[in-house]
């Protein structure tokens, strides 16, 4: 009950009817183009995050260090002290 050769090729047969063959070189390239710019961006943000998932560059980093020299929660942290201060 699987797709054989014969079927793909039908169906391949009648998107190309359809749609025709300029339309599709077009969805193909954008669609490698986003394929690319997703790879591109993934790649850049493992350059940016430690093991950690800690920001390693740029303000972003400098300010964490920061903030956790001081014993400051980071904007958006969720920390486990608490602050009773009466």
């Amino acid at each position: 009950m699987g797709l054989s050769v014969t079927h793909l090729l039908v169906v391949l047969a009648i998107v190309v009817v359809v749609f025709g063959t300029k339309r599709l070189r077009n969805i193909g390239a954008d669609l490698g183009g986003a394929i690319k710019g997703f790879r591109t961006a993934m790649k850049e943000g493992d350059d940016c995050t430690d093991a950690g998932g800690r920001a390693t560059h740029g303000a972003v980093a400098g300010e964490d260090k920061a903030a956790e020299d001081k014993g400051e929660a980071i904007e958006g942290e969720v920390t486990s002290k608490k602050n009773d201060k009466d």
